[in-house]
């Protein structure tokens, strides 16, 4: 059966720590590039997060994620160093349009933020598989039917495009042009938008009835197939990333 997350099953030690580590490295690591808002320290966060795929051998698996991410990230480098208001300094010119330093210099410090927030939300979810994810927060307390959801967000597109695969190859099956020229392309997409959204309302359906079955409203206290997901070090690993936090916050406050 074809995986439907986007995890990726490596072994690396990065794929052992526990979810809830990982997930309070995300939150972390995102915080911390606005807490010390400079170039330089910005950088040494993303490459930490960089050197965590690495090691986790899943680097090649969020690139195209970053590369999807290139559109707004060429839409801010445009926009803050044409509109940013403390503009002075000419740095260069696109055409007709001038970038001017202090724009060019913000939009990089945004650039670096979001390549490391997705490069911080890829060293959770292509290392971590989500039921283990879900089912680590539900037993520190959270709704069940919100882990759900959760479930259903990180599934999502996977699933999305697994389908889409499936109709794609039934409608060439059928004599349907798929492949060629960008409008022979277009033409394919609408029919396919329409078996796309009833098969994902069907596919709702079909799962809201089999949690219903297993006694997903059910009342009481509600057991666990597997077990706990735990890692001797977590414990350290989480310290260690407060003690991160609450020293850059100091240390912002200091300055």
């Amino acid at each position: 059966m074809k995986n439907m997350t986007l995890y990726v099953d490596k072994d690396s030690f990065i794929h052992n720590i526990d979810p809830l580590t990982k997930l309070l490295f995300v939150f972390i690591s995102i915080a911390l590039t606005y807490i010390l808002p400079t170039h330089l320290f910005v950088i040494c966060v993303l490459a930490f997060t960089l050197f965590l795929l690495l090691t986790g051998k899943v680097f090649k698996y969020i690139l195209p994620v970053i590369g999807v991410s290139l559109l707004l990230i060429i839409s801010i480098i445009i926009v803050q160093g044409f509109f940013h208001p403390d503009r002075a300094t000419l740095l260069f010119e696109i055409g007709p349009l001038p970038i001017y330093k202090e724009g060019f210099a913000f939009a990089l410090l945004l650039t670096l933020r979001i390549i490391n927030m997705v490069c911080a939300f890829g060293v959770l979810i292509l290392t971590t598989k989500p039921d283990d994810l879900v089912e680590s927060l539900i037993n520190k307390g959270m709704s069940p039917k919100i882990g759900y959801v959760f479930l259903s967000v990180l599934q999502i597109i996977p699933q999305m495009i697994a389908m889409t695969s499936k109709i794609t190859d039934a409608q060439r099956a059928r004599g349907m042009e798929t492949e060629g020229n960008l409008l022979t392309r277009i033409k394919s997409f609408i029919p396919l938008l329409g078996p796309v959204v009833l098969n994902s309302l069907n596919d709702t359906r079909e799962r809201s009835i089999a949690l219903e079955i297993r006694g997903f409203n059910a009342k009481g206290t509600k057991t666990f197939l597997n077990e706990s997901f735990h890692y001797k070090y977590g414990l350290i690993l989480k310290i260690i990333l407060v003690i991160l936090l609450i020293a850059a916050i100091v240390w912002r406050v200091a300055l």
